[in-house]
């Protein structure tokens, strides 16, 4: 009898298991214990201007307000959650839903057939223990046909099998519930079935196309979003760590795509060799670079590399140079008439940071300050071909009160100092020639920041700090004037 007792261990073992299994992973894998209702924040506006499908989980979202007095409305970019094909990923917990359910499926069809020829088994020898104990009532009753040793062997193997008795109730039972587990399983993947079918979980093309869709329509939104107004500056992110404590680095803004190569300068004065690294990976990890040497020193750290060409400032001179890479000559000079040069009206570092060069969605920008303007920073827009003055600005803000300055969107954002706790804190409009005052945290991560620029395409800060290069993110609020929609 041992042999018949292991298999029934075996198969209420197996039974149990597939028990536990259902009551626990199956709530989980359809999402009964982690759904939540989703509300939308309080103060986000729920016009959507149609730019976008208007679902916040798995979609960009643009929201518009009433027209202000000056005919604008104001817009709102609202990005997706983390899980931005939330649905992708529920389709794909539905799909392994139901590979479980099949492969269950398959366990129990096996499990019931190892159970029909056990339970066949199982009843004949309780047939066989039923008579058997019926032949040794009617043993108990007639004394005279056995002797005293006999009886006493079969009452005593009696005594062995008769516990079996209700475990093979139990067994019989249990089979019955294996039966139940069939039938449920099969109601189950019918059910799924059904809802694969409803959600579309294996239509790849249908998803694709809407995936495609979507980046359409959001590269047409932000055209229209190409600026904005800075709101926050994120952590520093550091590339590198390398070079003396004040420097300048680079990626082209017009750069070609996939060119990602990386421009880097150490010093401010008294060099005029050039790094570029092959991409940025190459700059992160390795040593590998090309140099490029200048007719001169540059002075400062504004320099910048502008649809291939680096444009600096000639040490102690407020002359422009642009230098073009490919052919190693000086393509084009040029002098910012009245502008202080040589430390004279420098950033509050020193460093003669007199003039610093600039690019943002709007072309070339030289930042400096003349005596006529007593001091205060100049912001001359450049032509990139001539390098002739397009426009100046003057501003109130001291030159050498400025810790660094950079552009975004033709607006000239200034910090107040270099070291210690940084911050935005001036802002000057050149389309409105009007300024303010902002409150915008930059964290200082090493101490000592000695240049500041953004990279429209990458719509990025790159800034060398104390012998670290480093990169932050920022967040700009866009406004679409409502002619342009």
């Amino acid at each position: 009898m041992s042999v018949p007792l292991l298999k029934i261990g075996v198969v209420l073992s197996t039974m149990a298991m597939i028990t536990n299994w259902m009551s626990q992973t199956l709530p989980s894998l359809v999402g009964l214990n982690s759904t939540k209702l989703s509300v939308a924040p309080p103060g986000v506006p729920d016009r959507s201007t149609g730019v976008l499908p208007a679902n916040p989980e798995e979609s960009w979202q643009v929201y518009s307000s009433a027209q202000d007095s000056e005919g604008r409305c104001v817009c709102t970019v609202v990005a997706p959650q983390q899980t931005m094909c939330s649905r992708d990923a529920r389709t794909k917990q539905l799909r392994q839903l139901l590979e479980k359910v099949q492969n269950m499926t398959q366990s129990i069809q096996n499990l019931d057939q190892r159970t029909q020829k056990d339970l066949q088994y199982v009843q004949r020898m309780e047939v066989q223990l039923r008579g058997l104990e019926t032949k040794f009532k009617q043993v108990e009753e007639s004394h005279k046909q056995n002797i005293a040793k006999q009886y006493k062997a079969i009452k005593a193997k009696m005594e062995e099998l008769r516990p079996m008795i209700p475990v093979l109730e139990e067994y019989k039972a249990d089979a019955k519930l294996v039966m139940q587990f069939k039938e449920e399983v099969k109601n189950l993947t019918s059910v799924l079935s059904e809802l694969q079918e409803e959600i579309g979980a294996f239509d790849y093309e249908e998803l694709h196309n809407r995936v495609s869709n979507l980046e359409e329509r959001l590269r047409a939104c932000m055209q229209k979003l190409a600026c904005g107004k800075l709101t926050g500056i994120s952590d520093a992110i550091t590339i590198k760590t390398s070079g003396s404590r004040y420097g300048s680095w680079m990626t082209d803004p017009l750069a070609p795509d996939g060119d990602t190569r990386v421009w880097y300068m150490d010093g401010y004065h008294n060099n005029r060799f050039v790094r570029e690294y092959k991409s940025m990976v190459d700059f992160m990890y390795s040593d590998n670079f090309t140099s490029h040497r200048l007719p001169h020193p540059w002075s400062g750290t504004g320099q910048v590399v502008y649809n291939g060409s680096i444009y600096f400032n000639k040490f102690q001179s407020n002359t422009i140079i642009k230098f073009d890479f490919k052919t190693a000559t000086i393509s084009r000079s040029g002098q910012l008439d009245y502008a202080g040069f040589n430390n004279r009206y420098h950033y509050s570092w020193g460093g003669h940071s007199d003039i610093d060069l600039m690019v943002d969605e709007g072309g070339l920008w030289a930042i400096y300050a003349t005596n006529q303007n007593a001091g205060n920073i100049v912001i001359s827009k450049i032509n990139p071909l001539t390098l002739q003055v397009i426009k100046s600005y003057t501003t109130n803000h001291p030159k050498r009160s400025a810790g660094e300055a950079f552009m975004i969107c033709g607006t000239l954002y200034v910090t107040n100092g270099y070291s210690g706790g940084t911050k935005v804190y001036y802002a000057f409009h050149t389309n409105s020639s009007t300024y303010e005052y902002i409150d915008i945290p930059l964290q200082n991560k090493y101490s000592h920041i000695s240049m500041l620029d953004y990279n429209p395409r990458d719509r990025a800060l790159y800034a060398w700090n104390n012998g670290h290069q480093v990169l932050y993110n920022v967040t700009l609020f866009h406004v679409i004037r409502s002619e342009e929609l």
